[in-house]
């Protein structure tokens, strides 16, 4: 009887244990009377981690932008691009070419990353004049200069074509074909828009290397009118230059080779009489 008595006591002793220790049942925890289920979440995928209004359309979207997206070699071109369009506009309302305003903008900006620019939207270097607006001060030519300040760019195109348009130095300017960017070059020169002896070689150096040309010619809707007025140079007087010669003047040269002064001129783009030795000119041949 104390034998059996004795087993009955260890097994109930044995369960009582069993069932007091168990912390775990089945995968789920037991504290203070919760159930919580342990698992491990499997990683979110790269396009669950996107925002929810992201859809594949949009993903697609993104994407061709970012394929179409232009790249540039260098801060002019990246201007030129920005401001081609304002230029070509500010050419039809105020016949100043788009490629001389693209090329001072270039130039006189350090292609918009100069620090008057950066600070002012002023491209062109205007100071205040009688300004009424926003002013920025700047040491240029002396000790803290006044310069206008614009809240946009496209003010300062504005502004630069209203400042030659305005005064009355630069009427010349607007006498000569609009597709001449040589001859605008060296007019602005000559009416004092610049100091620089070399103002007028930087600019047609801007402009050929960047073919800003191209600009005024879709303006004018003159595409074309170029290549076929070069085609037509080479064809008439095909390799016939001359050299000019100390002595010489257009008079003399347009007689020798039976020209008049006004044929001469219009097979060289000539806008003056003035000759220097060593100029070579298109003649007809004899």
């Amino acid at each position: 009887m104390k034998i059996r008595l004795i087993l009955s006591l260890v097994i109930i002793t044995l369960i009582l244990s069993a069932c007091g220790s168990k912390k775990k049942v089945n995968g789920y925890n037991k504290r203070k009377g919760e159930v919580r289920r342990e698992k491990v979440e499997p990683p979110k995928s790269s396009k669950e981690n996107l925002p929810k209004k992201v859809t594949e359309s949009k993903l697609e979207e993104i994407n061709e932008t970012e394929t179409n997206k232009p790249t540039f070699k260098n801060n002019t071109e990246r201007y030129i691009y920005n401001f081609a369009a304002i230029a070509k506009e500010e050419m039809k309302l105020y016949g100043i070419p788009a490629s001389i305003t693209l090329a001072q903008g270039v130039l006189e900006s350090s292609a918009g990353q100069g620090e008057l620019t950066v600070k002012s939207n002023n491209h062109f270097g205007i100071k205040c004049n009688g300004w009424q607006g926003d002013k920025v001060y700047h040491d240029d030519d002396a000790l803290d200069e006044c310069f206008r300040k614009y809240n946009d760019p496209k003010y300062s195109f504005r502004d630069h074509s209203l400042f030659l348009t305005d005064r009355r130095r630069y009427a010349s300017l607007f006498q000569l074909d609009k597709d001449d960017y040589k001859a605008w070059a060296r007019g602005l020169k000559s009416a004092g828009y610049a100091t620089d002896p070399k103002y007028p070689a930087k600019l047609i150096s801007i402009i050929e290397r960047y073919e800003l040309h191209k600009y005024d010619d879709e303006v004018l809707g003159n595409a074309s009118r170029r290549g076929k007025k070069n085609a037509e140079v080479k064809k008439d007087y095909t390799s016939i230059r001359y050299n000019v010669k100390r002595g010489d003047t257009l008079y003399s040269i347009s007689r020798q080779f039976g020209l008049t002064v006004e044929e001469l001129k219009k097979m060289n783009n000539l806008k003056s009489n003035n000759l220097a030795v060593g100029q070579k000119l298109y003649v007809k041949s004899l």
